[in-house]
């Protein structure tokens, strides 16, 4: 597991670069968490602990999702993240090199039959604006801005 932090951006850029598997989730939800604390604005925002918590959460299903669906299983895959904390909001982006995905392809869940999987993305694209592009490697691009109301 390799960090680093880059001073050239005005506001700092958190890299880190893990292993694509379960154990790892906690790792990267703490720097996530972590980074949403340098997330400045000019008033103290009573929203902030929701935004955190979205934050979190959006990346934590992210990060599921590639482990089970994009490396299915793998011990060996990488995942690169790339997290931009600024004033008044964050993008994080997320690199792998698993199967990719068109998230066209994944059907709305059902929220009234309180399915217990196939929520992911649903989170991801109600807590956060995402950006998907299928390649080598494959990147996801979550952003959110401090106040930001949610789908």
């Amino acid at each position: 597991m390799t960090s680093a932090r880059n001073q050239s951006s005005a506001h700092g850029e958190i890299r880190l670069s893990v292993l694509g598997i379960l154990e790892h989730r906690d790792v990267v939800l703490r720097a996530v968490s972590a980074a949403c604390k340098l997330v400045t604005s000019e008033f103290k925002s009573p929203n902030w602990q929701e935004f955190q918590a979205h934050v979190v959460s959006a990346v934590s299903e992210a990060f599921n999702n590639l482990v089970i669906h994009g490396y299915q299983g793998r011990r060996d895959g990488r995942v690169e993240l790339m997290i931009r904390p600024g004033p008044g909001q964050i993008q994080i982006e997320l690199r792998d090199w698993g199967k990719g995905f068109d998230p066209n392809d994944v059907p709305i869940p059902e929220l009234e039959s309180l399915p217990e999987s196939g929520l992911g993305l649903f989170i991801m694209q109600s807590f956060m604006g995402m950006k998907y592009r299928r390649g080598r490697p494959n990147l996801l691009t979550l952003s959110k801005k401090l106040g930001q109301a949610t789908a």
